[in-house]
């Protein structure tokens, strides 16, 4: 499927499975990075990961080779504090999560509390606690809104997958009967306040993925341009069982190059 769009003027990439695997630069991928900035074309690298800073994912891409500022990684962390402060400025929350989303709260002006919060706000953990899902339970129950950096329900490690966001939110749904708002991809909000971070508009902006059920679908919602690679989770024999479709299959970040 192609279109018949101009040449996109913003760029969205997911980062994992499209520019680094397993902590190594995909061939292609500094290329493309060194494009963008000399295109000047405003940018942002997107993951549904809310353990790491910026500054953390930075410094992981800079070891694998892919020099890209903290300004141009945006994360679901990011994402929920930015949503969050639209919601309810000044806020409080119970947070279960690492630095990148405990940092991107404070950096909004919310408050970390376990007494009484607007908010119980979980995200991804090396290790999740079960006295802090015990303690987001019954916040929930007493009336706090819930909220999920992210639907994953597992994570990759070397040892194999390990529970994630989605895992640990469904412990807490299943003890209260309360769903969370998850604000990381797929759903398309996580785009459209990625766009605000760098003034784009849908229809001079590009994503590219390698899912099909969360880069894709929610790129396809928030009216982008979708690329999807062939690098990551989603393979070619796999994009016909889904009801809608790219504007383009491509085989990895290297044939995006010359769209930029």
């Amino acid at each position: 499927m192609t279109t018949d769009r101009d040449p996109p003027e913003f760029w969205l990439t997911d980062m994992d499975g499209v520019l680094v695997k397993e902590g190594e630069a995909i061939p292609g991928a500094a290329e493309f990075i060194a494009k963008l900035q000399e295109k000047k074309r405003r940018f942002l690298v997107l993951t549904n990961n809310s353990i790491y800073t910026p500054r953390d994912l930075a410094a992981r891409l800079e070891r694998a080779g892919l020099s890209v500022p903290e300004q141009s990684i945006w994360t679901s962390a990011l994402a929920t504090a930015s949503f969050l402060d639209t919601q309810h400025p000044g806020g409080s929350a119970y947070v279960i999560g690492e630095a990148g989303l405990t940092t991107a709260l404070h950096e909004v002006g919310y408050t970390m509390t376990d007494t009484n919060p607007d908010y119980v706000v979980i995200g991804e953990l090396r290790s999740y606690s079960f006295a802090a899902i015990t303690k987001a339970i019954r916040l929930v129950l007493d009336g706090a809104r819930f909220i999920a950096t992210n639907p994953d329900v597992t994570s990759p490690s070397p040892e194999g997958p390990l529970p994630a966001t989605g895992a640990a939110a469904a412990m807490i749904t299943k003890a209260t009967g309360a769903e969370p708002y998850f604000v990381g991809k797929p759903n398309p909000m996580m785009f459209r306040s990625a766009m605000n971070r760098i003034d784009a508009h849908a229809a001079s902006t590009a994503m590219i993925g390698d899912r099909m059920d969360t880069d894709i679908v929610a790129g396809i919602e928030a009216g982008l341009d979708t690329t999807l690679v062939l690098t990551g989770s989603t393979k070619k024999d796999d994009v016909k069982r889904f009801p809608y479709r790219p504007s383009r299959v491509v085989d990895s970040i290297a044939d995006v190059v010359e769209l930029v």
